[in-house]
Formats: structure tokens, sequence, C-alpha cells
């Protein structure tokens, strides 16, 4: 079964002007699709055609420094999916529900939360995302090079920031910390984190 490119969950120029049209339409319609299209390229020769896509990223991971053509191009539909849900018109700011409980017990306050994640951002060197996971039952700030998804090291991803530069380069240059802060500011879906949250409760 294909894995298929899902639509943007809001219009083109919903995240303006934090995140431009043009921005989400070669972000989401030229980088998420080709990643699509070669991970269904790629998955049948490999026998894994009909595996969840979840499993295939898991299994295909060799590691960080060489993952593989597979893998990366799995992760990436996988991430980038998961990314636009990460977002939403009006969001940002505090959180409210579980998640702004379990920040608070877990990390210190939503304003070290704040501080940890648009540090990881620049701290990225090159390509890869922030994320914040559940680790063995807590909460943890960490950030990935290129493709690599926390999942393939036991963790549960719950939000995520793309990083690589075709995500905010047109909006922002090479601004990766004012994105970062503008992320957490007006574009987190607190209410899709706290959804991931309690299903993984």
């Amino acid at each position: 079964m294909a894995y298929e490119l899902p639509n943007l969950p809001y219009a083109y120029n919903a995240l303006e002007p934090h995140i431009s049209a043009q921005t989400l339409a070669f972000h989401h319609d030229k980088h998420h699709a080709k990643y699509v299209n070669t991970f269904n390229q790629l998955a049948p020769d490999a026998g894994m055609a009909d595996n969840p896509i979840e499993e295939v990223i898991k299994a295909t991971y060799q590691g960080s420094a060489n993952p593989g053509p597979l893998h990366n191009n799995a992760a990436q539909a996988w991430n980038h999916t998961f990314y636009w849900n990460c977002m939403k018109p009006g969001g940002g700011g505090i959180p409210t529900g579980t998640i702004a409980e379990k920040i608070n017990s877990d990390i210190g306050s939503y304003q070290e939360f704040k501080e940890q994640f648009t540090k990881a951002a620049p701290g990225q060197f090159g390509s890869g995302y922030v994320w914040l996971v559940l680790n063995n039952g807590r909460l943890e700030v960490t950030n990935s090079p290129n493709a690599v998804n926390p999942m393939s090291m036991g963790m549960t991803p719950l939000l995520t920031m793309d990083v690589w530069e075709h995500a905010y380069y047109l909006d922002y240059q090479n601004a990766r910390a004012k994105y970062a802060e503008t992320f957490v500011d007006n574009l987190i879906n607190w209410d899709y984190v706290n959804q991931q949250l309690a299903a993984a409760q």
C-alpha cells in the first residue's frame, strides 16, 4: 500500500505572516512530494511496500551517519506530515491541558521549554529537526540530523520543527533562531501535541 502525500491541514496562506504561502507551496508540493514518491519507488524493492511507514523507518535505521536512501525518504515523508500537523493558524504560546502540566513537571516551566527548544534550532549543525519527545516517560527537547526520527531510538515524537533551510529560508533567510522563536510563539498546535501525548500514555 503506497504512502500518500497528505493535503496540508490548512490553506497555503493560513500561517502568514509567519510562514508564507510560497514557502508552504514549495515545501509541501515539491520537497514533501518528492520524498513520498521516492519512498514509494524504493519500498517494493526492499520488500516493504505493505509495511507501515513507521516500521520501515525503524527497520532501516543504521545509525545517523549512513541510514540509507529508503530510511531517509521514509523518515522525510513521515516527518513532514507530522510537521504540518504540529502547526496551526493562531497557534503557539503557553500550552494548556496535559502537555502544560507535563512540561512543568519534566522540564521545569514553559519558559525553560521555550529556551531549550529555540536554542536547539541554531544548535543543529546543517539540516535536521528539533523535537519534543517522550523518552522513558519523561519529556525531552532534542534535535536530530537530516531525516533522523527519534522513534528509531525508542522515543515518541510529540512535536517537531523542521530546520532544513527549505522550511524557512524564503521567509527568514539565515535567521534560523528567529524562525524558531516565531514557531514557538505563533505556530505550535498544542492541541495536536496533547493528542500525541494522550496516545502515547
